[in-house]
């Protein structure tokens, strides 16, 4: 799944190619795709002839401010949700769609944006301008704060550990505790910051907390100056692969010997997710 760093490269490259995108013609290929009020004829209905403003994110949320004519007055807001496999990619002219093709917009000269979806569970919604995403779509409600945020520090962390029984690394796939990560950048997080992820999260130190503030808003950057992570489906707008992957510690190296000690990776299942971790390094 698309994690913080995979999003946020997708939204940057959709706010740099998609300025004066004009919706002319949209086509809703899978109904499910549409998650807001009214399914896809609604959709539909609302999208044609709006243009493309600016996007945001809002932890694996893009959020795109919609315009009417006059760019002064917003038209509403249109959200997606990439879910497992979900991608954009951006046509100059008409090409045969694939069978994984969900929704395609086109702007008058022809040009056209694209949504792919191999699993089929990425989401999307259209809401009208007093319907703001961050006090409508449950999901976004119940985001923690993003990692960036002066309200994600080891204050907070502390607080919302404290009382937690269940694993850091469980904690830190929770989107209530903090916004965007995911499980690669849970495991490089912990790894770096020399924590178990099997650790209870309310028996983490004051200074394992403070670290791992550190070391997973560290790693968030870094991913995102990588373009994120490919390891299976992700590509970034253009079609490229993320480049952090070869330089990942410990995901996606099971059986392979660690960077730092030379022990061996190991990978084990935990609150459902493939969960690296080096026995050595990590306490």
């Amino acid at each position: 799944m698309p994690e913080l760093p995979e999003v946020e490269t997708i939204r940057k490259g959709l706010d740099r190619a998609l300025q004066d995108f004009r919706i002319n013609r949209v086509e809703v290929i899978t109904e499910r795709t549409i998650a807001s009020q009214g399914g896809a004829k609604v959709f539909v209905y609302q999208m044609n002839g709006l243009s493309i403003g600016e996007w945001t994110r809002r932890g694996k949320y893009l959020i795109c401010n919609l315009f009417s004519e006059s760019k002064n007055i917003s038209a509403g807001w249109w959200v997606i949700h990439l879910r497992m496999t979900g991608q954009f990619q951006l046509y100059e002219s008409t090409t045969p769609a694939c069978n994984y093709t969900r929704v395609r917009l086109w702007n008058i000269k022809g040009r056209e944006l694209r949504f792919i979806d191999t699993r089929n569970f990425g989401q999307m919604w259209w809401l009208g301008s007093q319907n703001l995403p961050e006090s409508t779509i449950k999901g976004i409600i119940k985001l923690g704060p993003e990692p960036f945020s002066k309200e994600f520090n080891s204050t907070y962390l502390e607080e919302s550990l404290k009382n937690r029984k269940r694993s850091i690394k469980a904690s830190l796939l929770d989107q209530t505790t903090v916004a965007g990560a995911g499980n690669i950048y849970a495991d490089e997080s912990l790894f770096e910051a020399g924590i178990t992820p099997f650790k209870q999260s309310k028996q983490l130190k004051k200074k394992e907390i403070s670290n791992l503030c550190i070391t997973l808003t560290r790693v968030l950057k870094k991913s995102i100056g990588k373009g994120g992570t490919t390891f299976k489906d992700f590509r970034d707008l253009e079609g490229i692969n993320g480049n952090y992957g070869g330089q990942a510690w410990v995901y996606g190296r099971a059986g392979k010997a660690c960077r730092k000690c030379g022990a061996i990776i190991l990978k084990e299942k935990l609150c459902g997710r493939g969960t690296h971790w080096c026995p050595n390094c990590q306490k």
